[in-house]
């Protein structure tokens, strides 16, 4: 009678244990399965944002997400909080110096008008038509970005920068 009371008792445990167990591991399955699923969710409106308009692309000064036509380039695209604009030349006569400042003020307006500003800038490329204007073009460049100058790349461009400009700059910033 001791025996079988004994075994009833082992196979209660038995139970008991893999009730557990397998509650568990239900529990950690369905855990994974709706990571799973909130991932694929994230990863659905990640893309649907960048599809449906949240990429803002502007060119000679409009708005062109919505255009039919498929110009060359923009001059402004914004994205994920990011403003990226094209390169910007000066193509008059004139010095390094007129030219730096020509183009950086054009850049602050676009900047402006994108809801950014030149201090927001986080990275700028540079692009001379002769490295010979290196220290001048610094002259005009020093100090429009604000006490922190963002990071920046300079080159000579082997041919000279197109549209016959001194200087070609463009940027990314971060919105305001």
């Amino acid at each position: 009678m001791i025996d079988r009371m004994n075994t009833s008792k082992q196979k209660q445990s038995r139970r008991s244990m893999l009730k557990t167990l397998f509650g568990g591991l239900t529990a950690a399955v369905a855990s994974i399965a709706s990571l799973g699923a909130f991932s694929e969710v994230k990863a659905e409106s990640q893309s649907t944002r960048s599809i449906n308009g949240k990429i803002k692309y502007i060119s000679n000064g409009e708005d062109t997400s919505a255009d039919s036509h498929n110009p060359l380039f923009s001059d402004v695209v914004v994205h994920n909080g990011l403003v990226y604009l094209s390169g910007i030349g000066y193509h008059k006569e004139g010095d390094i110096t007129k030219a730096t400042t020509e183009v950086l003020n054009a850049i602050e307006q676009k900047l402006n008008k994108a809801g950014s500003s030149m201090h927001h800038v986080l990275k700028v490329n540079v692009h001379l038509a002769d490295l010979a204007d290196y220290d001048e073009m610094n002259k005009a460049y020093r100090g429009r970005f604000g006490n922190r100058a963002p990071v920046r790349t300079t080159v000579a461009v082997y041919g000279g920068v197109p549209g016959n400009s001194l200087v070609e700059i463009d940027c990314i910033a971060a919105l305001k």
